[in-house]
């Protein structure tokens, strides 16, 4: 091989390993902290119409969870301040990623909505909903609720429901 088919090859390896580096730093876990918008806890008022909810299913009653709570917090903070409802935002958000960053135990499971004006609308809407109703049913043992609104848009709320192991 002559000098310039190794400069060039050393040239496509560094690119190469560059092109790594940039992937791998854009799948990081998400940092939970700096994310604009004010958010409520709300867990202590859900809990109870979710446990009312599983008792009529015959299922036992779900706890307080801090860490699906905090999770519930920034997800709720996260769409008000982006001002859509989704549970992923980007090509590189990872649900798992985010949770497992916030401490809740896996499996896990998250419920969001829009517009909803209280407790007891969200909650309703998600019972309305059979994949939000069987996350409710579900094998879970903790549960994390907040709500934030986005100021830019009429104060819309945004809502999440983290469900913990």
């Amino acid at each position: 091989m002559t000098p310039i088919d190794l400069s060039r090859r050393g040239l496509l390896r560094l690119s190469g390993l560059a092109l790594a580096a940039g992937i791998a730093g854009c799948t990081t876990t998400p940092r939970m902290a700096g994310t604009p918008s004010d958010g409520e806890d709300e867990t202590a008022s859900v809990l109870p119409l979710v446990n009312q909810l599983r008792a009529k299913n015959g299922l036992p009653p779900l706890a307080v969870d801090p860490a699906a709570s905090t999770a519930a917090l920034f997800q709720a903070k996260r769409m008000a301040s982006a001002g859509k409802m989704a549970h992923l935002m980007g090509m590189t958000d990872s649900f798992g990623a985010r949770v497992k960053a916030s401490g809740v135990r896996l499996p896990a499971a998250e419920n969001i909505a829009s517009g909803q004006q209280s407790v007891d609308a969200v909650v309703t809407a998600w019972i309305n909903s059979p994949h939000h109703l069987e996350n409710m049913l579900g094998r879970y043992g903790g549960l994390g609720v907040a709500v934030a609104h986005n100021t830019s848009s009429r104060n819309l709320p945004y809502w999440a429901m983290v469900l913990s192991s």
